[in-house]
């Protein structure tokens, strides 16, 4: 089966450098998964954080689902990830430390459920970001001279 993506968090891998990654299920009503169905989501300013041996997901917006009437939920609601025992066990562990956060990267369907991809992230500071932009350029220029010399198969990476 095919996974079908719904969001993603593109500015997560701008401001954070990414450690490791866990894949949750997450808990939703009706209306939205509905409501994702239609890509109506964001996960920009999302974050994840573990309470009580138990991980919750906050600030990610899901849009109401238009046809639902009254039952729909808050579209900024905390809403909780389920993850094994021994991978809660690690996130405490590694969220302890300091400056590291739990980050959302990816919101999809995996054979009809909803999964999130999140992240132990630590935040990177200004002049890693420039330095990163440095390199990025760099080897842009570089893959554009070799290209207009001797073509594809002298691409870098």
């Amino acid at each position: 089966m095919s996974n079908v993506l719904i969001a993603t968090n593109r500015e997560a891998r701008y401001y954070y450098s990414i450690i490791d990654t866990y894949e949750a299920g997450i808990e939703l009503k009706g209306s939205e998964v509905k409501s994702l169905r239609e890509h109506k989501a964001t996960l920009k300013d999302g974050f994840a954080r573990v309470e009580k041996e138990e991980v919750f997901l906050y600030n990610t917006h899901i849009s109401p689902y238009d046809k639902a009437g009254r039952s729909n939920p808050d579209s900024k609601r905390v809403r909780k990830l389920l993850l094994h025992k021994s991978q809660i066990n690690k996130l405490i562990g590694a969220c302890s430390q300091k400056g590291f956060t739990l980050i959302p990267l990816k919101l999809y369907f995996k054979g009809g459920l909803v999964k999130v991809e999140i992240a132990v992230c630590k935040g990177k500071r200004l002049f890693d970001r420039r330095e990163e932009i440095k390199k990025e350029t760099i080897e842009r220029e570089i893959n554009r001279e070799l290209k207009e010399k001797g073509g594809e198969r002298y691409r870098l990476r």
